[in-house]
């Protein structure tokens, strides 16, 4: 297929619409079949539920050219797992994980023609999400939704290289131990808005949020979860509260089977995290964001991999995944699906 006449390699991380989306609506207790669609816009009552009171939750996953031609995505599966979840924590109807797979192949099949090609850079970004859509105006569920999945091409995350970035520890609370930091709603990202915007105009790229019950130990960044290295081990965290990160999950994968390390999900306390050789941030978006120093409110933690480019460790796990995404390196059964 004849790709579209687009200079990929100046692809910035934003929104460029492309020819098809997948819409489905539920109603009357049901999904309808669903369907390809050509209009970005969508029309709704002002008194929508997911206006009114937040009800939405998304997803984030990428279609690539792989190194032999083909298109294919990463671990759909597990996007759609996660987004029941999500679903089912906010009193929505769950969109099965098999109709999800099966969406995520007709759209990108759809848009092939926007997918970058191999070594461009830049990869096809998909955006599933759900919301509610009939009048609400009582506090309670809606009766109507639409789930949706859009495409966009995107360049690299990080332009010319990841750089080390410096993060600061949070002063607000991400989640309540018993709240919904472990789903992927969009009322979590506008809560953290207020705390990115105050971080950035500190001079600080992210903020490290502590657990919420005792301010302790560690829990994730504002749109990631965490990682840190000591010798041979990757080591993150085990609380309750934060995001299953399929980035975070794969890359703990590769640490063990490809690499041989030893890996240890655990709680992470912030007086040891001097301790720690290497930090990253994982997630769809770039992979790995490596971590050069960490503010604890003016005392500063810097790790020994520095502030030039990724430490050995992290720039192994992420060459070794993004090698898999790519076709370079052979994945896991399962972890792959090839679209055409």
């Amino acid at each position: 297929m004849e790709k579209k006449n687009i200079d990929w390699g100046s692809l910035g991380f934003g929104y460029m619409p492309t020819d098809k989306r997948y819409v489905s609506n539920y109603k009357n207790g049901a999904w309808d079949e669903g369907a390809l669609v050509d209009d970005p816009m969508i029309t709704m009552s002002e008194c929508a539920g997911v206006l009114q009171y937040s009800q939405s939750v998304f997803e984030g996953l990428k279609a690539y050219t792989t190194e032999d031609g083909h298109i294919v995505t990463f671990r759909p599966d597990l996007n759609g797992a996660r987004m029941e979840d999500s679903a089912r924590r906010l009193e929505m109807p769950v969109f099965p994980k098999e109709r999800f797979v099966e969406a995520v192949r007709q759209v990108v099949k759809a848009n092939a023609a926007w997918v970058p090609p191999y070594g461009s850079g830049a990869t096809l970004y998909l955006r599933p999400f759900m919301f509610g859509s009939n009048p609400v105006i009582g506090v309670k569920p809606a009766d109507e939704y639409q789930f949706r999945i859009f495409t966009t091409p995107v360049g690299p995350y990080f332009k010319g290289g990841a750089k080390p970035i410096v993060i600061k520890v949070s002063d607000f609370d991400r989640a309540a131990p018993n709240g919904t930091g472990h789903i992927k709603a969009g009322l979590n990202y506008a809560m953290s808005l207020h705390a990115i915007v105050t971080a950035h105009n500190e001079g600080f790229a992210e903020n490290l949020y502590p657990d919420a019950a005792t301010r302790t130990k560690v829990e994730e960044t504002g749109g990631a979860n965490i990682i840190f290295i000591k010798g041979n081990k990757l080591v993150t965290s085990n609380s309750s509260s934060i995001l299953p990160s399929i980035t975070r999950r794969s890359l703990e994968y590769v640490a063990e089977h490809y690499l041989g390390m030893e890996v240890e999900e655990r709680d992470i306390y912030l007086t040891e995290l001097g301790e720690f050789e290497e930090c990253g941030l994982c997630g769809t978006a770039a992979v790995i964001s490596p971590v050069g120093k960490i503010n604890d409110h003016g005392k500063e933690i810097a790790f020994s991999s520095g502030m030039e480019e990724m430490g050995p460790k992290i720039r192994k796990l992420y060459d070794t995944l993004t090698g898999i995404q790519m076709g370079r390196v052979e994945a896991p059964e399962g972890w792959i699906q090839v679209i055409e």
